[in-house]
């Protein structure tokens, strides 16, 4: 009888997490509650919310969560939410690279 366990490979299940985070953030970000998140939320419960003042970033093309350059809301989102993931498995991944390529001797310093 064969073994029916195959072994999956890195490259798929890299791939697969791709997919799946993907999907999570375009699709699944536009149900996310509408609700103020736990920093906005403690500043409104304790008085101090009208004290915020604007980021330097606040006029940036994925300020507040969305795209400023999209007018369809559910797009907007969808796609920060996809360039977010694309710049973070990048930045991780090229990370990796460059410490995968370290010798031993390198780790000494």
């Amino acid at each position: 009888m064969k073994n029916l366990s195959t072994r999956v490979s890195n490259r798929a299940v890299a791939l697969g997490i791709l997919v799946v985070a993907l999907l999570l953030a375009g699709v699944v970000s536009y149900y996310a509650a509408s609700a103020p998140d736990g920093l906005t939320k403690v500043a409104q419960d304790q008085g101090f919310a009208d004290t915020q003042t604007d980021h330097a970033t606040d006029d940036g093309p994925f300020a507040g969560y969305g795209a400023s350059f999209v007018d369809d809301d559910r797009l907007s989102g969808g796609l920060a939410g996809v360039v977010g993931v694309v710049v973070v498995l990048g930045l991780a991944g090229g990370l990796t690279m460059v410490l995968r390529r370290r010798t031993p001797e390198d780790a000494d310093v």
